[in-house]
């Protein structure tokens, strides 16, 4: 399979050269030139490495490093951060925000493509096997993104999947619109609370043992019943 990168780096000339630098090297790359762009594009299709440059217009690579570590679909992800300052205060506080690596501008292309793979070898010897969840007759695969129901494949959209993802590894927890909004959709503005009902109103109709399973709270918003 092919390893993506997407670079999040407001400076085209640069992100051009890295771009270009691991294309050659096989990799499939994606730019963003902004943080809010690049935050949204990372939590809708997480790639297997960001590139994240610290000073950019709109959230600053900090801000985006940050709510990368605590949604639990990218807290994994292998971040290696670019910097054009030179104090060591900056490069401290990217590391313990969980940025994995950094390099301070200039640097060598070259170096960049090795710490690159450097970080993937690592991620490789760590990274456990995707989680599968099953609740009575339905399972949900992580890393095959299948769901199945009494053996028979649901198709569900990409949202839909993340949603029944959070519902599952929560069982019996209340988890508010507010909560799944940023844990599914991240930082799009044009969505609102009542796409959250929507997608839960599809869950159930695919899933009809969801009907029941899924209880609304009042004012609140969803939770799963739990089996135990």
């Amino acid at each position: 399979m092919t390893t993506k990168v997407i670079i999040i780096e407001d400076d085209p000339d640069i992100a051009g050269l890295v771009e270009h630098y691991l294309a050659a090297e096989g990799f499939k790359v994606g730019h963003s030139r902004d943080g809010v762009e690049g935050l949204k594009r990372v939590k809708a299709a997480p790639p297997d490495l960001v590139i994240l440059d610290l000073m950019l217009p709109g959230l600053d690579g900090l801000d985006v490093c940050k709510a990368l570590r605590a949604n639990p679909a990218t807290s994994a992800l292998p971040i290696l951060m670019l910097t054009a300052k030179g104090e060591e205060s900056d490069k401290v506080i990217g590391l313990e925000l969980g940025a994995d690596d950094y390099l301070t501008k200039p640097f060598s292309p070259k170096e960049l493509v090795a710490r690159v793979k450097s970080l993937l070898r690592r991620k490789t010897r760590q990274e456990p096997a995707a989680p599968v969840y099953t609740y009575k007759e339905l399972r949900l695969d992580q890393e095959r993104h299948e769901v199945t129901f009494k053996g028979k494949e649901v198709q569900l959209t990409a949202k839909e999947f993340a949603l029944l993802q959070q519902l599952l590894e929560n069982p019996g927890r209340v988890l508010t619109r507010e909560m799944l909004l940023d844990r599914v959709w991240g930082y799009q503005s044009d969505v609102t609370t009542r796409t959250v009902d929507v997608h839960i109103r599809r869950l159930r109709e695919k899933i009809p043992l969801l009907t029941e399973m899924i209880l609304t709270v009042k004012s609140l918003g969803y939770k799963l019943k739990d089996l135990r």
